[in-house]
């Protein structure tokens, strides 16, 4: 089987690209593997990107569609994973490259007549939880939550698949909607893009917090970055159609964090004060979260996961309160790989993140 991935050096993708060295049962994998910035590989050392056929792109860039369109002639399946979380106070620069990148991929997928398409989606990509708070499948509407870019962008991006599968029925198209995801390998990158410079990230779990002031009823669900590269491995060698939930279980609450971060106590504070406190040092330039993302961990409903167990026989082999600890242990330890993407955190500030 021949793939091709955007977004090859982040996160997802290096988990995915760990995930398809081992083959598919139908037998082994080619990668092409699109990125802005591509890895330095050694040949002759043991890396998830190695053995990768790296093209250098930018998705949203002028000549995308037919570099893509060439790329991808041939090609079993793309998996769209390419999408910039910052500069988040750039918002024309995210929506050039995540609204624009994104039908630009789609376009090319057209063109190249690739039978499947991949898209990784997002919990954000869902409207508001349900007044019970109860966990929500697919059909939930992924209409996005109207305060928050990211949300907007992950569902305006899911309403163009809408019309492109009513138009393209030739196109299998599968729609990947994980909770948060993390790996230990990702902590560098999780602290710049959420924990900003000056947050001491080598003091995490390492010393007391006496309080800890929470919103209340916090809770949130993870997915470990294997969890969900095992996932996508399934939907490349089964070809569904639709949308796929994927979280890691339990859901996690206050005490986990207060857990991971050793706080003697939990405070809770409410979401209107909360909020506040999240918009004045964003504006203050404190840390680089749009307060938007404030709405959507409030906002999001919880995720279940039975499509996935059960069309699919996917099973997590993490659980949920281990990721969250791996997670803090590597943004306190600046972990990282040899992508650009996910290099192990400095003190030196970048003028653009993203894959």
């Amino acid at each position: 089987m021949r793939i091709a991935i955007t977004g090859a050096s982040g996160s997802v993708s290096t988990a995915l690209l760990r995930r398809l060295q081992q083959g598919l049962p139908s037998g082994d994998v080619d990668v092409v593997g699109i990125a802005r910035r591509v890895p330095q590989v050694d040949p002759a050392g043991e890396s998830p990107y190695a053995g990768v056929q790296w093209e250098s792109l930018d998705i949203a860039g002028p000549d995308a569609v037919s570099r893509m369109t060439e790329l991808f002639r041939g090609v079993d399946a793309v998996v769209h994973t390419a999408w910039l979380i910052q500069p988040m106070r750039d918002p024309a620069e995210l929506s050039r490259v995540n609204l624009g990148g994104t039908r630009n991929v789609v376009r090319a997928v057209l063109q190249a007549g690739v039978p499947h398409l991949v898209h990784l989606s997002s919990l954000g990509a869902y409207a508001e939880h349900p007044a019970d708070d109860s966990r929500v499948d697919e059909s939930w509407p992924a209409t996005g939550l109207p305060t928050v870019q990211y949300s907007r962008e992950k569902a305006t991006c899911e309403a163009h698949l809408d019309v492109v599968e009513a138009e393209h029925p030739e196109l299998v198209v599968t729609r990947v909607r994980p909770a948060l995801v993390m790996q230990g390998r990702s902590g560098s990158e999780l602290a710049r893009y959420f924990a900003g410079l000056l947050t001491p990230t080598r003091l995490l779990g390492r010393v007391p917090l006496p309080v800890l002031p929470l919103p209340k009823g916090v809770r949130f669900q993870v997915v470990h970055a294997e969890d969900l590269a095992d996932a996508i491995a399934r939907m490349l060698e089964h070809t569904p159609r639709g949308a796929f939930n994927v979280a890691d279980e339990p859901v996690l609450g206050g005490r986990d964090l207060g857990r991971v971060l050793r706080a003697g106590r939990l405070v809770p504070v409410g979401h209107r004060l909360a909020r506040l406190a999240v918009q004045a040092s964003y504006h203050a330039r404190v840390h680089p979260v749009q307060p938007g993302w404030f709405d959507m961990g409030m906002g999001v409903p919880l995720l279940d996961t039975s499509r996935v167990r059960e069309e699919l026989g996917w099973r997590p082999a993490h659980a949920a309160q281990d990721v969250l600890a791996e997670v803090f242990a590597g943004m306190r330890d600046h972990a990282g790989t040899d992508s650009p993407a996910l290099r192990p955190r400095s003190l030196t500030p970048t003028a653009r993140t993203g894959t």
